[in-house]
């Protein structure tokens, strides 16, 4: 008799049903988190988001009298931020998603409430309860963490209107996660949040919000921008800039061109990079092309499709296909003086005449997880002076590209970038010469920066005296 076979499949059968059923309890991104265990470890009290969420739609955080009885616990809330616009179809499905696994009060659409309003209100209403002696509201202004959901822009004004409360010493500083929903995610992917949107994605959400809630912090360095033009030209100005007060330079630069009598002056932040020349000029007709032909651009693999092939119109690639392309070295158009590590005195650095774009970089993730300063061999690092690259360190590692094909080769590490300096504080002067306009970017917003003949036009980059704090996923 050959009975043990019926029971050697029924064991299997039952291996095989375990096996499934481990397999839904897990995602791409781990182990299967209990909803319930996670909504209650992340929500506030009610009555504290509600009153949060009525102080920010009234602008006022009197609004709130702080007078209602304090009740729950708070063991570490989590306010999310999502631009739902972004990724695609996945923006309104995914806005959903988190509002049923926290309290939906905790969830703010970028499109209704901006970060500065949260930062003012929001937390102004927590502060507000915990100084007339509410401890659950103290606990909860205490332990919150933040999560951003969307590209580096978004990324980066949610870290900028939350480094206000530094200045307001109204500490501390809630830490930062990532939902990465742009095309580079370079932010998302320093840190350990990916590169791109999860495909399972609805676990992989309460996998971040719990690692949102657990993981280490570190810690980023934010870099001011700002631009000094003669006054009389128009700057259409990206998201990223705003106009400022005229502001007095560091005098102690030795400066080629004329200064202008009256000037216009412009500010911004920015987190990742800063470079102008040709890769600008790219992303501005890219930028304009995608805003006047939306239909184009669905999502981030057709994003860097469409962005390919619009670079190679550009003469980017094509060098001999541009009029008098030798112009297009920024040699002929700017001088770039540094200061460098625990120095105090401005050096003049010199620009390969082969070079057509320059960048300033913070992170070791460029272009969608590229890095073209590369990982350096001790012995070329001290031939040159360079330390080793890290997010915190107060210094810009400064490099150019010749061309497309040089920054394409560069990018697949066949070939290493061209290695200029690196540097705690910068200054560009461009003359104009030849050139009635330059372009430029910073964290991928691009904009048309227009040159004088006769005056020069300044860009200082110096290191913000806060550093912001990010969750680390991985």
């Amino acid at each position: 008799m050959e009975s043990p076979a019926p029971e050697t499949t029924v064991n299997t059968m039952a291996v095989r049903r375990s096996w499934v059923e481990s397999m839904k309890r897990c995602s791409l991104s781990g182990i299967s988190i209990p909803k319930e265990e996670l909504k209650k470890r992340i929500t506030m009290p009610e009555y504290l988001r509600v009153a949060m969420r009525y102080c920010i739609s009234s602008k006022d955080i009197a609004a709130c009298d702080g007078e209602k009885s304090p009740v729950g616990e708070v063991e570490c809330p989590v306010v999310v931020f999502i631009n739902s616009k972004s990724g695609g179809r996945h923006g309104p499905d995914l806005m959903a998603r988190l509002q049923d696994l926290m309290g939906r009060e905790q969830v703010f659409d970028l499109q209704d409430v901006r970060p500065h309003e949260f930062v003012e209100y929001g937390l102004g209403c927590l502060e507000k309860f915990a100084a007339n002696g509410d401890n659950c509201a103290k606990e909860t202004r205490e332990r919150l963490r933040i999560v951003v959901a969307g590209g580096d822009g978004t990324v980066g004004w949610v870290l900028g209107c939350l480094g206000e409360l530094h200045k307001e010493g109204r500490n501390p500083i809630p830490p930062t996660a990532i939902i990465p929903l742009g095309t580079g995610n370079d932010l998302s992917r320093s840190f350990g949040w990916g590169g791109s949107f999860p495909f399972s994605w609805r676990a992989a959400i309460k996998n971040t919000l719990d690692k949102a809630t657990r993981a280490p912090t570190s810690y980023l360095d934010s870099w001011k921008l700002l631009i000094s033009m003669p006054s009389g030209e128009n700057l259409d100005t990206p998201h990223s800039l705003k106009q400022t007060e005229e502001v007095v330079f560091d005098q102690d630069v030795e400066i080629q061109g004329k200064l202008a009598e009256k000037v216009s002056c412009y500010q911004g932040v920015f987190y990742n990079y800063f470079s102008i020349g040709m890769d600008a000029q790219v992303a501005y007709g890219f930028h304009h092309l995608r805003n006047e032909k939306p239909y184009l651009a669905q999502g981030p693999i057709s994003n860097k499709i469409i962005y390919s092939g619009y670079s190679c119109t550009q003469g980017w690639f094509f060098t001999p296909c541009m009029a008098d392309p030798g112009l297009r070295g920024l040699k002929n158009i700017l001088r770039l003086h540094v200061k460098r590590q625990n120095s105090s005195e401005w050096e003049l650095v010199p620009i390969p005449s082969s070079v057509r774009s320059i960048v300033a970089l913070n992170l070791h993730s460029y272009a969608s997880g590229r890095n073209p300063w590369g990982k350096l061999k001790p012995d070329y690092m001290e031939k040159k002076g360079f330390v080793e690259a890290h997010a915190d360190d107060g210094l810009l590692e400064v490099f150019g590209f010749k061309h497309g094909w040089h920054a394409s080769f560069v990018m697949v590490e066949l070939i290493s970038a061209k290695h200029i300096a690196q540097a705690a504080a910068i200054r560009f002067e461009l003359r104009g010469g030849a050139w009635k306009k330059a372009f430029m970017q910073m964290d991928g917003e691009p904009w048309k920066q227009p040159l004088k003949n006769e005056f020069s036009t300044f860009v200082d980059i110096e290191r913000v005296p806060f550093r912001s704090v990010m969750i680390n996923g991985g």
